[in-house]
């Protein structure tokens, strides 16, 4: 998309992919607390787009929607970041859901239920599920997963891919994808149902809920729990 003198026609990038920022909007909105608004995500993400435009050049061989994607997504993230979208108590509670499930999976061996959690956690089975309701959105990432190390260069910066990277980068990032597509396969079926609807075909909360026959809130408990107990299989990494 050039015009007539050879430069890039930005207003022409920013009609066709305004529409791929307020679907990534609402994909993110779905698992974030309530007080966090749509049109906040959206102006952000605008942001991102605009700042892909202009840095995105051609000859780098990267297709310019998913360069694009990480850049607006990397300003949802900031803006949420630097609104402090995420209180303390959440960051907390997802934690100790974390560490509950990982004590019981080395002790059994296998993925515990939600029962056996509870009484690990020592709450009632009521009170755990309205735990994960709560924790909606402290799954997605936390504060220190954006600290700087040093370098300058910002969250984005560091993650948008590079195609000159080099062999070793490349095998660890092919170990890692190996090591989350086996803590998937270990997910309960219903939770790895979730995640497959969810992050491959794309559906909202909402649509899974249909599918399953079960309520919009059961099936964030059940997003929350199973994002838990990935976080806790890959912690090393």
């Amino acid at each position: 998309m050039y015009k007539a003198d050879g430069t890039l026609d930005k207003q022409r990038y920013i009609e066709e992919y305004a529409p791929l920022v307020k679907r990534m909007a609402h994909h993110l909105l779905t698992r974030l607390p309530a007080s966090v608004q749509l049109d906040d995500i959206i102006q952000a993400g605008m942001m991102g787009l605009m700042d892909a435009i202009n840095r995105y050049e051609t000859d780098k061989g990267t297709q310019f929607e998913t360069y694009a994607s990480q850049r607006i997504r990397g300003a949802m993230l900031d803006e949420l970041r630097s609104t402090d979208w995420l209180p303390r108590g959440l960051r907390r509670t997802q934690r100790s859901i974390e560490q509950a499930l990982s004590r019981l999976e080395q002790k059994f061996g296998r993925a515990p239920s939600e029962r056996e959690v509870a009484s690990e956690m020592g709450v009632a089975l009521d009170r755990y599920q309205e735990m994960l309701a709560e924790a909606r959105g402290a799954q997605l990432v936390y504060a220190e997963d954006f600290s700087e190390d040093g370098s300058g260069d910002s969250f984005f910066d560091r993650r948008v891919p590079v195609v000159e990277e080099d062999p070793l980068t490349q095998l660890k990032d092919a170990r890692f994808r190996s090591a989350l597509i086996a803590a998937i396969e270990k997910l309960p079926e219903r939770e790895k149902m979730v995640m497959g609807m969810y992050y491959e075909q794309e559906l909202n909360f909402r649509e899974i809920a249909a599918v399953l026959s079960v309520t919009e809130s059961r099936i964030c408990q059940l997003h929350s729990q199973a994002i838990a107990r990935l976080r806790g299989k890959l912690h090393g990494w």
